[in-house]
């Protein structure tokens, strides 16, 4: 019997009309309704029509999590009052329940994205609603860019709908042509915000890690606000770790304490979402409850702030989830649980002054995540480098060419991108392609069953407490009976059956299986040991074991999970399996490179042959005659990083390359750009042939640097020939001297005792530009600094007479030294001569 009542209560029926309006005159449409509107239940029944309006349709709904899912779908049999997988069932990885009589199908974005590979027109099916469109997960974006697809090529009449939990709509109106936005008022109750910082500043999350300080202090919120408010307490953490750390801080607390996430046993989130039973609850949550959830009961909101977003190191091959300060938007969505029965409460563990400075919205995963699935998807889209599909946001350019380097390396595209048979099979395993990789290519090697083990271990990462090593990691879930052990177990039933007959196995051991297939996955990161716990990776990045952990005396690892914190050096090895050289070698094979390697090291030319893989030195030895065109490369490199101080230079040399500058500087061309970057870059111009002879670093010690700049001098057309004329070496001052003229600061410097100068009215100039006349005393001391000589010998002489005529009586110092001969000697020599 359908539960009418219910159903009436859903503040969102008041904008159904307005939606199959546009649905009807559109085909697509923008809904959005906050939270517990019921857009996410009562949307997808009337649309189906199963409330009793209009005819019967066939809907999917797309959620971006299993546990959304699941619960979507019950929440939706029982308002019809049936069980799941009668007129209403779901589809998650795993686990299928649906029946003949399914109407409204819940699935997961992974799962309709296989769908959609596999049937591009979805027969049968008239609406699809992309649930939670504003927390742009890449799996989301894809499948909304592949329905427009399917919407204008094939299936004009498919009906579209993206449903948001937030009023930022715009893009996805535009996305999908100017769609009609409907909004749906909810009904929400005022929320008191308290701000609760920490009395103790805490040290900022990085990588997976927070500061231990932090959860203390959410713990101890938690039980201020049951101390100080009614009804049960919804409290945000970012990930499982920090959940369970909580929940062991709360022991003792006058309340049920609960665990949501999605790692969470089935039963353990339908008694969460059921509601109290009585008693007060504590429900301990990571961003799954913010808007895919309605967990009922809840007047408080305890938010740590924290949220994890994917991260990936696309030059070190390190991706996993990072923890970062979560978006004012979802700060919002996180206050809003606490209103959504009656007026409530939220206690956001941070200080206000620190609220402004947050992102307005989460990152799009588009952006920050490893894009090998989704380059996979679109090349089996037959669009391969993802220009033809309508994204919110275009996917970087640097992280679809790393996605593009993996898919090649693992046989799944061809060197143009597109996909290849092998491709199309590991697309269609639900995995990410490097899983899919290693499950195909372990079980030819190891055996179908032991190779699905392993891949399941690595498809989710096992909690901490199994350790570091995936071998005792297999072990301790092959006899396990928490959560996780049966999650891994119907996982390993999947895979076997997607793979069942690929390999007998040989007479690999488990742990030789274990590290056979992790290295598969990640060949970059199998990693030979450099001594104490440090290993490097294939990759080139170092990486590091606990001191504790019984893998340190392992000559290679494969290296399944690991981390690098934005200060550290090397990598943290979170997961790993040992593996022998051989090993290495099968599974990263195409890193693999033999040959002649020509080096500048610790400032000098270093020449080997090498056997490498990756950036793993193998097997060396010394090569006594190095391909000449080589060393050169080095030499060059040698003068990059060293500087070109590594040739010869004499003064002369130096004060001709200040003027080869100045002269560019200030005429341009034909005279040339002498900077390091220009001669670095024109090496073959100046300094050959020198260049080409020379094999060590004494060698560019005895090229002359002033000689091998004449070649650069505009010899063809001339103008060489007045270098000496436009920037002169020295100039004649009027006592006979030839004064050298300092060619290094903005302009040219001539530094002359005042006494030389005697008689001469204007300022010499070099190539147009007044030279800044230094003045100094008989005795070589500054006196006055002019570029006007005019106007010093009118108003500034005066007063450096007087001075220095105290200092130096024995020299001429004239009331106008225009009327005098100009001199280098004192007085009395000047009447002797």
């Amino acid at each position: 019997m359908i539960r009418t009542e219910a159903l009436d209560r859903l503040p969102v029926r008041t904008a159904v009309p307005a939606l199959r309006r546009a649905l009807d005159d559109r085909g697509v449409a923008v809904l959005c309704a906050p939270p517990g509107t019921g857009k996410t239940t009562l949307v997808p029944l009337v649309l189906a029509g199963l409330t009793g309006q209009g005819p019967v349709r066939r809907v999917v709904v797309a959620e971006p999590r299993r546990i959304a899912a699941r619960a979507a779908a019950r929440r939706m049999a029982w308002l019809l009052g049936e069980r799941p997988g009668e007129r209403v069932g779901f589809t998650v990885r795993g686990e299928r329940v649906v029946g003949r009589d399914t109407v409204v199908e819940v699935v997961t974005t992974g799962v309709l994205l296989q769908r959609l590979q596999r049937d591009q027109e979805l027969a049968g099916v008239d609406v699809v609603i992309i649930d939670e469109c504003h927390e742009r997960h890449l799996d989301a974006d894809t499948v909304a860019a592949f329905l427009l697809d399917v919407r204008e090529a094939i299936r004009p009449d498919l009906r579209l709908v993206a449903a948001s939990a937030t009023t930022d709509a715009e893009g996805w109106a535009r996305l999908l042509g100017d769609a009609p936005v409907i909004e749906a008022e909810g009904v929400s109750y005022p929320v008191e915000v308290l701000w609760a910082p920490p009395a103790r500043p805490v040290k900022p999350p990085h990588g997976m890690r927070v500061d231990p300080a932090l959860l203390t202090h959410v713990a101890a919120t938690v039980r201020r606000a049951l101390a100080e408010r009614e009804g049960d307490v919804l409290c945000f953490l970012p990930g499982v770790g920090e959940i369970g750390r909580v929940a062991g801080q709360l022991a003792g607390v006058d309340a049920e304490v609960l665990q949501v996430h999605g790692r969470a046993p089935a039963a353990v989130q339908d008694a969460v979402l059921a509601g109290s039973s009585g008693g007060r609850r504590v429900v301990l949550a990571t961003s799954v409850a913010e808007s895919s959830l309605t967990v009922p009961g809840v007047r408080i909101v305890v938010d740590s702030g924290l949220a994890r977003e994917p991260r990936t190191d696309h030059a070190r091959g390190l991706g996993a989830l990072s923890t970062v300060r979560a978006s004012r938007a979802a700060g919002r969505q996180r206050a809003g649980r606490a209103g959504r029965e009656a007026p409530g409460a939220v206690y956001r563990c941070w200080d206000q002054a620190e609220d402004g400075r947050l992102a307005r919205f989460p990152s799009p995963e588009i952006k920050v995540a490893d894009l090998a699935a989704f380059a996979l998807q679109a090349a089996c889209w037959g669009d391969p480098d993802a220009s033809s599909l309508a994204l919110l946001d275009p996917p970087p350019a640097g992280a679809m060419g790393a996605a593009r380097e993996v898919l090649e390396a693992i046989g799944a595209v061809d060197g143009e991108g597109r996909v290849t048979e092998r491709g199309t099979r590991m697309s269609r395993l639900g995995l990410h392609p490097r899983l899919a990789r290693a499950l195909l290519d372990g079980a030819r090697e190891a055996g179908a069953r032991r190779a699905a083990e392993v891949v399941a271990l690595l498809s989710e990462e096992p909690p901490r407490e199994y350790g570091d090593d995936l071998a005792a990691a297999l072990r301790t879930a092959r006899r396990g009976q928490d959560g996780y052990a049966g999650r891994w177990k119907q996982e390993v039933r999947r895979l076997s059956g997607q793979v069942e007959g690929a390999g007998s196995g040989g007479a690999r051991g488990d742990d030789a299986v274990v590290g056979l297939v992790a290295a598969l996955a990640f060949p970059e990161r199998v990693a030979r040991a450099r001594g104490d716990g440090a290993f490097l990776m294939a990759s080139g990045t170092g990486a590091e074991l606990r001191d504790t952990s019984r893998l340190r005396s392992a000559p290679w690892l494969a290296v399944a999970v690991a981390d690098r914190p934005s200060h550290a050096a090397s990598a943290r090895v979170r997961l790993a399996a040992v593996v022998d050289e051989p090993t290495a070698l099968l599974a990263a094979g195409h890193l693999r490179v033999r040959g002649e390697e020509v080096r500048w090291v610790d400032g000098e030319v270093v020449a080997r042959s090498v056997d490498r893989l990756g950036a793993v030195e193998l097997a060396v030895r010394p090569l006594r005659r190095p391909d000449p065109e080589l060393v050169r490369g080095a030499l060059v490199e040698g003068l990059r990083r060293e500087g070109l101080g590594l040739l010869r230079w004499t003064r002369d040399s130096e004060q001709f390359h200040l003027r080869l500058a100045f002269l560019h500087r200030v005429l341009g061309a034909p005279w040339p750009d002498v900077s390091d970057e220009a001669l670095l870059a024109r090496t073959g111009a100046w300094l050959e042939p020198e260049l080409s002879r020379a094999r060590h670093r004494s060698d560019l010690g005895r090229i002359d640097a002033g000689q091998a700049l004449r070649r650069l001098l505009p010899w063809a057309t001339g103008e060489a020939a007045r270098l000496d004329d436009l920037a002169p070496e020295r100039i004649e001052v009027p006592s006979g001297s030839r004064i050298r003229v300092e060619y290094g600061g903005d302009q040219p410097v001539l530094a002359v005792k005042l006494q030389e100068l005697f008689g001469l009215a204007e300022t010499p100039r070099v190539a147009g530009v007044p030279v800044l006349v230094h003045l100094l005393s008989p005795a070589g001391r500054p006196a006055a600094v002019t570029a006007d000589l005019a106007s010093f010998w009118r108003e500034g002489y005066k007063a450096v007479r007087a001075e220095l005529r105290g200092r130096y009586p024995k020299h001429p110092w004239p009331e106008d030294p225009a009327t005098v001969p100009a001199t280098r000697f004192t007085s009395a020599r000047l009447k002797r001569s």
